[in-house]
């Protein structure tokens, strides 16, 4: 029996193929972004504008009306934050001083110290005989020793402003983005139905029309059911994180609440991420105490929880995707796309491993995505 080889260049085609799109995606971010986050929601947000219209509401009023309930609560939300984020944000050049004089300080303490040559006696100059300075070779060894740690504290502040002059570069764009974005997921609320069932009945190459809006239909709802779940789960860590620490009396607990429930949508990263930031704010607010660990300790206990026995007691088997693909997964969309690659890489992946369930071409990627850790 002879086996079914793969034309020579066909494997060829495939990878330079896979390339091209992978490149696309990076270098067209600013234009496809806001298209994939409009898509994604739009098929969100899809299933109730439906069942709105079985009430007879028309799809722009729903649409209008959903986007507001949505938007009204989380613009709200931002105005709370708006403040805290803002003093952090200020607070950053004033910690990254404070970080390098720490450096230079630990730097002072283990440059090895230089062993003093042997006093000359009085009236006797070695250096004199080659027409030196003693005084002048002293001062110049004295800025060779200060010029590391000077180094690294203009390294410091250097990288603390480009930070704080990147981010306020990048408020304008994504503003812009933001307001596309909203825009783009109106308009696909109320024509998108329409358009997509036009595009299966039109073009001639889907032969099993039914089959394709049927696909469409689970994907939307099974896909809402899992983000509205997981959005309840992070909700509800959020704030049993933000109240333990507003008991501990944490500065901004409504701040780390909402940060460590919105890093909640990436596995294993946001976790890791949001110990780290918590653990930052504890030094900042206690100093380097021991009783600056408290804030983290409470975030990693509840998270180890929730993540343990909450979430895969909801959402059950049916959700199930292996770690190693998720990290994978996430480290790809985080270099694409950024933050916002890391929040939407699982709900994408969600999609597709739906999408892979309700067909039979690309079974074996969804039994691969569903491999037991």
């Amino acid at each position: 029996m002879s086996e079914a080889r793969v034309p020579p260049g066909t494997l060829s085609l495939r990878i330079l193929a896979a390339l091209a799109v992978l490149y696309t995606v990076y270098f067209a971010k600013s234009l496809l972004m806001p298209v994939f986050v409009a898509l994604f929601f739009a098929l969100l947000l899809n299933p109730l504008v439906k069942l709105l219209k079985r009430f007879y509401v028309p799809r722009t009023v729903s649409a209008v009306l959903i986007l507001a309930l949505i938007g009204g609560p989380l613009s709200l939300l931002g105005s709370q934050l708006a403040e805290p984020a803002q003093r952090w944000a200020e607070a950053i050049p004033r910690l990254t001083e404070k970080l390098s004089d720490e450096v230079d300080n630990l730097t002072d303490k283990l440059a090895p110290q230089a062993e003093k040559p042997p006093q000359p006696e009085e009236g006797f100059s070695f250096f004199g005989l080659f027409g030196g300075d003693s005084d002048e070779a002293e001062s110049n060894d004295g800025e060779k020793g200060e010029r590391r740690p000077d180094r690294v504290s203009e390294r410091l502040k250097q990288g603390g402003l480009e930070l704080l002059l990147a981010t306020l570069g990048a408020a304008p764009v994504a503003i812009a983005q933001l307001f596309t974005t909203v825009l783009l997921i109106l308009f696909l609320l109320i024509f998108g139905s329409r358009l997509f069932a036009a595009f299966v009945e039109i073009f001639p190459g889907i032969n099993d029309q039914r089959a394709s809006l049927e696909l469409v239909h689970t994907v939307q709802v099974e896909l809402s059911r899992y983000i509205l779940t997981v959005s309840l789960i992070n909700a509800c860590l959020g704030l049993s994180v933000g109240g333990v620490l507003w008991v501990l009396s944490v500065q901004d607990p409504l701040l780390w609440g909402v940060m460590v429930g919105m890093l909640n949508f990436a596995p294993y990263v946001g976790p890791l991420l949001g110990v780290v930031l918590l653990l930052l704010a504890g030094v900042v607010q206690y100093g380097p105490v021991a009783y600056a660990l408290l804030p983290a300790l409470v975030y990693f206990s509840i998270n180890l929880v929730e993540a343990q026995v909450i979430t895969p007691l909801v959402l059950g088997r049916n959700m199930r995707l292996n770690p190693l693909v998720i990290l994978v997964w996430l480290l790809v969309w985080g270099w694409l796309w950024g933050f916002v690659g890391v929040l939407l890489a699982v709900p994408l992946l969600v999609c597709l491993k739906l999408a892979f369930g309700q067909t039979t071409v690309l079974r074996y990627w969804m039994q691969l995505i569903e491999t037991r850790a």
